[in-house]
């Protein structure tokens, strides 16, 4: 059907490449972009022989907007798909705007200086995305990204309107480390120690890092602890699911994990601050993030089961109602089909699927768009037919 540039060649981006390439009638060929194209030729390499896929790699720096515009011009794809980091959302988008190519990716844009994570960056550009009569589709992961999609098709099938969602994002996975990241560790420990938030009756409320915490019985996995942080679909679907008034997202961690962070934060590691170390400056997270295994590595050795999704409290026909949309996904089951952790799956199987539905047009539009604001029911066909099936509960056991 189409080309597909997919920039970065990290756990996650591997993950959907190889789904791109299990669907070759959509994406006929792919173009692998990443700063080193070494990578991006060992995936190839990889994957060469098991697809009909057509797969091209390029060196491109992701910060460089004439070279991003350039390898679009050569490539000439329908969709970009931004599997890079955060900081560059916007150079991506750029470049998209200068070629009039459509744009997917899984998180929102994140200044280098400081950890903010909203979306009015990449909200700025929808002028510009409509004039061009090109689509950017924001947050196509799984949180954000299937949350989103779970709380669209909660709207359109169970309720008349939504009060309450709970974001509950459970790792029951163990990897053996003392203290390892399940992906990036510089975004995972920025958003970790961040303060926390939730939105409750039209206002932000602001929380001290992993000052609220719940334990919550996850199917497939058991009781743990789990803590309220901020996230920003929290942000997009205050504004667009009708009738909420309180939206939270919890993440679970284990004491190892806690542990080990508030003593990396008393030192100083976790730091974004440049500091001077023999004669060259330096940012202590992205130091700590060069010394702590690479979760594209974590793989092989990392065992047991995610459990993801979103309660919703509402009404239907003037009713109180309750429902539960979730996924469980089996790190050793997704490390045989693909050779990563669930973590990078339930993150790359959705990029592929926002990218489809953009590429064969079944979400298009003109400007930027969150997630939720497409008709979810192909989005939620394409996860049971593509490794990330969902489960309901219609009597869940709610978060207090």
């Amino acid at each position: 059907m189409g080309k597909a540039l997919i920039i970065g060649c990290g756990g996650v981006a591997s993950v959907a490449i190889h789904k791109c390439c299990q669907n070759s009638a959509v994406f006929e060929e792919i173009m692998i972009a990443s700063r080193t194209k070494s990578k991006c030729d060992q995936l190839k390499n990889e994957l060469e022989g098991k697809t009909k896929t057509i797969i091209h790699t390029a060196q491109v720096d992701a910060d460089n907007v004439a070279e991003l515009v350039a390898l679009i011009n050569e490539f000439k794809p329908e969709v970009v798909l931004n599997l890079a980091l955060p900081y560059q959302d916007l150079t991506i988008m750029d470049a998209c705007l200068e070629t009039k190519t459509h744009y997917i990716d899984t998180a929102n844009y994140e200044p280098l200086d400081t950890a903010k994570f909203e979306y009015k960056w990449q909200w700025a550009y929808q002028e510009r995305f409509k004039e061009a009569g090109i689509t950017a589709l924001l947050g196509s992961g799984f949180d954000p990204g299937v949350t989103g999609v779970f709380s669209a098709y909660a709207m359109k099938h169970h309720f008349d309107e939504i009060n309450e969602i709970d974001i509950l994002d459970c790792n029951g996975g163990d990897h053996g480390y003392p203290f390892a990241t399940n992906f990036n560790p510089e975004i995972n420990i920025r958003e970790v120690s961040a303060n926390g938030s939730y939105w409750e009756d039209g206002k932000w409320i602001e929380t001290e890092p992993m000052e609220i915490k719940r334990e919550y019985d996850f199917k497939g996995v058991g009781k743990k602890d789990m803590y309220l942080l901020h996230h920003e679909e929290l942000e997009s679907l205050a504004l667009n699911i009708k009738g909420i008034h309180r939206i939270r997202f919890f993440m679970t961690f284990g004491q190892s994990y806690l542990t080990h962070l508030k003593c990396l934060e008393n030192v100083g590691m976790t730091s974004i601050e440049p500091i001077e170390f023999e004669g060259k400056q330096i940012v202590p997270l992205q130091f700590l993030k060069a010394v702590l295994p690479d979760p594209a590595s974590l793989g092989p050795r990392t065992v047991g089961k995610t459990n993801i999704g979103c309660i919703f409290k509402g009404k239907k026909d003037g009713k109180d109602k309750t429902y539960y949309l979730y996924n469980i996904c089996d790190h050793q089951e997704c490390y045989k089909e693909v050779g990563s952790q669930a973590i990078s799956y339930t993150t790359g199987v959705p990029a592929m699927i926002g990218a489809m539905l953009v590429m064969n047009g079944t979400w298009r539009g003109e400007g930027v768009f969150n997630i939720e604001q497409f008709d979810p029911d192909p989005f939620m066909d394409a996860l049971n037919q593509w490794g990330l099936p969902w489960e309901e509960d219609f009597d869940p056991t709610l978060v207090d």
